[in-house]
């Protein structure tokens, strides 16, 4: 099985994606998720001046450097990430219309870079279609856009997603776009942090008149049993890890009235360390049902630690080796879950 670190997952700010990479590969990973702000960031250095995020000339110049920079390093970058806000526009519109604008840049910048997969995340913007036949629609013409390259669609469930936050609402749309190049990418956090824990609750789990603590568990383990049962290991094409903390004193469970991002989504953004690393959620159970679908593809950490400095300092190849150590554990454990 595969491992890889997304490169959005490692450093600080002052950081470059070639430090990132020299860590990632002193660690023993095989690749990495290219995340597009390190591409920018990457050009922004590269030609000493800012690169616009829709400079798509620029942007796949800079990109095949990337390509070569990563291919020295013998990684392989698997998938470019992460592409939102992209599906359930008004036909006709602005938004649309510019949400497939960037569609093509960014297959182009895949060329670049070498990579044939698009990490496309469930939309959490307002004034989308919550319609799965709509939502599909959209994502099938992407499909098929991509197919004409040889290209892949993975589709995540974000877990503030206003029309799929559940790895099933996902699954179910993916069933409809019905295409053989577009599957899953599964995330310990976005399911386990969805269907089991708040941020807005002092226990930091799901709490509501209408359902026990035990309730809620035998909730969680009926929709793992679902996935394990139900999705076939072809479909996921890759599965991302990472946790969670307890959030204290408990977020607001209104919108951030600066960023715009509901609850869970300031979670994900800012209190995601590694496995095993001072998070609370149930991921093992998780990512044993993974594992019980017959998957053997990439296996990624995507975590967002705002504690990263005050743990790691400048230290990159410290957290890199904390990251590969979390990911053989987390895929020990799962694996001795399957036979109990």
């Amino acid at each position: 099985m595969p491992f890889a670190l997304a490169s959005c997952s490692i450093g600080l700010p002052k950081h470059t994606l070639h430090q990132k990479i020299e860590a990632i590969r002193h660690a023993g990973f095989d690749g990495i998720e290219l995340s597009f702000p390190d591409l920018q960031s990457y050009a922004n250095l590269h030609f000493g001046r800012d690169i616009a995020e829709d400079d798509y000339d620029t942007l796949c110049e800079a990109g095949q450097a990337v390509r070569t920079l990563v291919e020295r390093h013998n990684l392989n970058i698997f998938v470019l990430q992460p592409f939102s806000n992209f599906e359930g526009w008004p036909e006709g519109s602005k938004k649309r219309e510019d949400a497939f604008a960037r569609a093509r840049g960014w297959i182009r910048i895949m060329e670049a870079v070498g990579t044939d997969m698009l990490q496309v995340g469930s939309s959490d913007s307002e004034g989308i279609a919550t319609d799965p036949e709509r939502v599909a629609a959209d994502l099938r013409e992407l499909a098929d856009m991509l197919v004409e390259k040889g290209f892949k669609l993975a589709y995540e469930n974000w877990c503030w997603s206003t029309h799929a936050p559940k790895w099933s609402d996902v699954w179910n749309i993916v069933q409809k776009v019905d295409r053989p190049n577009v599957g899953l990418c599964l995330d310990t956090f976005q399911s386990a942090g969805g269907e089991w824990g708040d941020p807005t609750t002092e226990s930091g789990r799901i709490e509501t008149p209408a359902i026990t603590e035990m309730e809620l568990s035998v909730r969680y383990r009926a929709s793992l049993k679902e996935l394990a049962e139900t999705v076939p290991a072809d479909k996921i094409f890759f599965f991302q890890i990472s946790d969670a903390y307890k959030v204290q004193p408990p977020l607001d469970d209104k919108p951030d009235p600066e960023s715009g991002l509901r609850p869970r989504g300031r979670w994900s953004h800012d209190y995601r360390p590694l496995p095993y690393d001072g998070g609370y959620l149930p991921i093992e159970q998780f990512a044993k049902a993974v594992l019980d679908t017959g998957f053997k593809g990439w296996f990624s950490v995507e975590v967002f630690d705002g504690k990263f400095e005050e743990k790691f300092g400048q230290d990159l190849n410290k957290y890199a080796q904390k990251a590969m150590d979390s990911c053989k554990e987390l895929l020990s454990k799962a694996k001795e879950k399957e036979t109990q």
